[in-house]
């Protein structure tokens, strides 16, 4: 645990300081972890220039692998950002299959100082706890020019980029619809003979991304397209330097609190949203309404209260929500919170561990649905059903499923979306489903 060294900075937006820290110190090694000003995203955390950072790759057996959660159980403390992959789990559950991937399984960087943005009161605070670095970086936030372009005016290059985005047919499907319908009917046949009783089932697309853009460029249209309480953007460095995970999540995977307090906050259930308010009513009064969802989000607020039962004390763990609604700028969701406390000889990464990957991702029973997804999905998933992870100064944890997301390796941009298959699920609705979640974020870099 270290206290670091506080200090209050005039307000700008986080947009505006992300783009002057780039211009400073580069692109490598920068995060920003990003809110919608709500009450589970009310803070905006940026960093560049990392002081030290870990990169695991590989799945076990394989030369040069190494485990991704030995490197989080020795992280030092300190502020760390990063993520870590779906495939994780292969040093979980070694005996089960696993897909290989390009992207580290794990990439993770400690920062200092900070920028963080607190997006209800206006406040910038620059958190460090090493002296020299944090006036240089105060000197630096001092001489930072105010934010000069109002709406309509940005600069060319960036009405350039706003005019010339990622066309929608440029994307390569790697499931048909056909296919996935196919796979959909097959997983309710294995539901039907008791071999599992719900499966998150997933697809990926692929495209070039043109050399005019980078990560920042692109998340910086996701989040204005669809702001979300756990969304960001990563981009590696050192091994890790070619790749980059863009953001615009609303699930949070596992939060641990000081005191050991943990919550999860388990999505299920989708509907899109209307512009017509009648309307979105309704499909809001449908999702709330519709037996299938609630089950598919009960069954998984089932499993997550077993993953924490094998880390939390006794007794401790009670849902605080069941299955309420909430809604974002594309989609309405149902959203439980499961709350409990850690034993005291158990610490984050335990937890982490005894939860991996999440319940709302995978399926159940979690490790036959993912023997069972690894035999219908194409590819690996690599840091896509993963999590963001960070560590805060004072040994506080806070992690996102990352859907809704994008993953950038060289110039090869890859986005993936997938639906909980039940008994119920419907081959065709699951594949429309598919859409609500997928297109908002092709849409909004096209």
């Amino acid at each position: 645990m270290i206290t670091p060294k506080r200090k209050l900075c005039r307000w700008q937006q986080p947009k505006t300081i992300a783009e002057e820290l780039i211009k400073t110190w580069g692109e490598a090694g920068f995060v920003w972890l990003d809110g919608d000003g709500s009450k589970v995203g009310r803070w905006v955390t940026l960093g560049v220039d990392p002081i030290e950072q870990f990169c695991c790759r590989g799945l076990p057996g394989e030369q040069k692998a190494s485990n991704p959660f030995e490197a989080l159980r020795n992280l030092k403390p300190g502020h760390w950002t990063g993520w870590l992959s779906y495939e994780a789990a292969a040093w979980i559950e070694p005996c089960n299959p696993w897909k290989p991937d390009k992207i580290a399984t794990l990439w993770i960087a400690s920062h200092d100082p900070v920028l963080k943005f607190d997006l209800q009161k206006k406040q910038l605070w620059l958190e460090g706890s090493n002296n020299n670095r944090f006036q240089q970086f105060a000197n630096w936030l001092e001489k930072t020019p105010t934010q000069k372009h109002e709406k309509g005016k940005e600069s060319e290059t960036l009405k350039a980029k706003q005019h010339h985005g990622i066309p929608l047919s440029s994307w390569e499907w790697l499931t048909t619809e056909a296919d996935y319908a196919r796979n959909v009917t097959h997983i309710k046949n294995l539901i039907a003979c008791g071999d599992i009783f719900q499966a998150n089932l997933t697809v990926c697309c692929t495209t070039v991304l043109p050399q005019k853009f980078n990560a920042i460029d692109l998340f910086q249209r996701l989040r204005k397209h669809s702001p979300a309480p756990f969304g960001g953007v990563v981009v590696g460095a050192g091994e890790a330097c070619d790749e980059a995970i863009i953001s615009a999540s609303p699930e949070r995977f596992l939060k641990v609190l000081p005191t050991g307090q943990v919550e999860t906050r388990p999505i299920k259930g989708t509907r899109p949203r209307h512009s017509d308010r009648i309307q979105d009513a309704d499909l809001a009064a449908d999702l709330v309404c519709s037996p299938k969802d609630r089950a598919e989000n009960v069954m998984i607020v089932d499993l997550l209260r077993n993953d924490l039962g094998r880390v939390c004390q006794p007794g401790s763990i009670n849902v605080t929500q069941l299955v309420g609604l909430e809604s974002y700028p594309q989609v309405h969701h149902l959203t439980s919170i499961i709350q409990g406390y850690l034993q005291p000889q158990k610490t984050w990464v335990d937890l982490v561990e005894a939860s991996w990957p999440g319940g709302s991702i995978s399926g159940a029973p979690k490790l036959r649905a993912c023997q069972r997804l690894y035999e219908l999905e194409p590819t690996a998933r690599g840091p896509y059903c993963g999590s963001l992870l960070h560590l805060n100064w004072n040994g506080a944890f806070d992690s996102s499923i990352l859907i809704r997301s994008l993953m950038l390796q060289g110039r090869t941009l890859r986005a993936n979306a997938g639906c909980g298959i039940v008994a119920d699920s419907d081959p065709n609705s699951e594949a429309e489903e598919l859409n609500w979640k997928l297109m908002p974020l092709l849409e909004a870099l096209k």
